[in-house]
């Protein structure tokens, strides 16, 4: 009976049968393919996680140099994995012998360990503890001994490649006064920050300088005026004119910025489902970018020496211009860091990590969910273009730049980026 009542339906309802199940079909695949990948660790993020506590949390590393620290560690874990995978270019060394079969996820873990324990010997503790840790998920045998020996290897031939490279180097740098010229800010007034870095020997850049941005306003400018009322205004402690998500967006930022982005990048990782190869690529290509960026950034900083908002703003009737009103009270919603306002390293940074996932993955239309551990809050984007954006104006609202240090900043990040991802990381055909 019920067979021949479904077998005697009309053509227009066998159809829509039909339709309905293809849809059913079509919506259950769409949601295999549309639903969140798993966060996946890996051996790779594994040890960012491992260098984060090493350089920032026991190292003490501040701000930016703790970044070049780890461009260190994922260049060599970034070498050794490719060495075995063999997809990509070399980025500086190739081990004399690669085994068949060799562990990528040894070479990786041997690598980083042997980069980390030649900065930080202090450590050595805690990292033969992490090695140890780290190998012993890795079944014994012929390809795990392989395996260590080419990142060990490797870190060992990278090491000495980059010997006399600058890092940490004694660089004296005398402070200016006056306008326009940069001066130990409050509330700590210290030393300058690292004025090694602008002289270092960059990663994949010719030299320091090859970027170096086209220079502040002048001081009897309409540019400068406008810069330098617009930060008064919204990057001031108590400024009225900030709204509270602009009071958000300017402290958000004002996190450590390498422990920041150091996060910021497992978790990005760790949800992109990709192997252990091109999780290595996608990281060193982030650091080495960002490294550069910041060095190619120090070199305009130590270059140029102007002066903070923080100094300006309470001297604006001393720069000739009469369009700045000083103000002997303005002080800055975040904390000022010690070294030349121009230009922003944020901005030289945000600009980096923008182009570098934009190369990476042919689209700026890339989704990442940045943190904070300042605002305890988190910011989604869907565009590399917006995070450019926000970082520029993030620095302004936290009364630290002014527009035209944080748009020049950018610029000097993407240039970094697009050479590094034109004469590095290629593919082998």
């Amino acid at each position: 009976m019920l067979y021949c009542r479904f077998n005697h339906k009309t053509a227009w309802q066998r159809n829509a049968g039909k339709v309905l199940l293809l849809r059913a079909v079509v919506v259950f695949a769409l949601g295999i393919l549309l639903s969140p990948v798993t966060a996946r660790a890996d051996v790779v993020t594994d040890w960012n996680a491992i260098a984060n506590t090493v350089v920032v949390t026991n190292g003490g590393r501040p701000p930016g140099v703790a970044h070049v620290d780890m461009a260190y560690v994922h260049i060599a874990i970034y070498d050794a994995v490719n060495a075995i995978d063999g997809r990509y270019s070399a980025f500086a060394v190739t081990p004399s012998s690669v085994p068949t079969g060799s562990s990528p996820e040894a070479a990786a873990a041997a690598a980083a360990y042997q980069v980390l324990k030649s900065f930080f010997p202090a450590q050595q503790t805690f990292l033969a503890s992490a090695y140890a840790a780290s190998l012993s998920t890795i079944p014994d045998g012929a390809a795990k001994t392989n395996g260590i020996a080419v990142g060990t290897e490797v870190a060992t031939l990278f090491l000495a490649l980059r010997t006399g490279d600058g890092r940490n180097a004694s660089i004296t740098y005398t402070p200016g006064s006056g306008p326009g010229e940069w001066q130990p800010t409050p509330p700590v007034f210290g030393a300058p920050l690292a004025p090694w870095m602008a002289y270092m020997r960059p990663f994949a850049l010719l030299d320091s300088s090859q970027f170096r941005a086209e220079g502040p306003p002048a001081l009897d400018s309409a540019q400068w005026a406008a810069d330098y009322n617009e930060t008064k205004r919204f990057g001031a402690l108590n400024s009225t004119s900030r709204t509270p998500e602009q009071t958000e967006i300017g402290r958000f930022y004002s996190e450590h910025v390498t422990a920041q982005y150091n996060r910021i990048f497992r978790e990005f990782a760790a949800i992109q489902g990709l192997s252990l190869a091109d999780n290595a690529r996608l990281l060193a290509m982030l650091y080495v970018a960002g490294a550069d960026a910041l060095i190619a950034g120090w070199e305009s900083k130590y270059y140029y020496r102007f002066w903070r908002p923080v100094t300006a703003i309470r001297a604006g009737d001393t720069d000739g211009n009469p369009a700045t009103e000083a103000n002997l009270s303005w002080s800055p919603l975040v904390v000022t860091p010690p070294h030349p306002e121009y230009p922003a390293a944020h901005g030289c940074f945000t600009g980096a990590v923008a182009e570098t996932l934009r190369a990476f993955f042919g689209t700026k239309r890339v989704t990442i969910t940045l943190t904070s551990t300042v605002t305890g809050t988190a910011r989604t984007f869907h565009n590399t273009d917006d995070l450019i954006h926000e970082i520029i104006d993030a620095r302004i609202f936290g009364g630290m730049h002014y527009r035209t240090s944080g748009v020049h900043g950018t610029v000097i990040g993407k240039k970094v980026a697009k050479w590094v991802a034109k004469h590095y990381f290629q593919p082998i055909n």
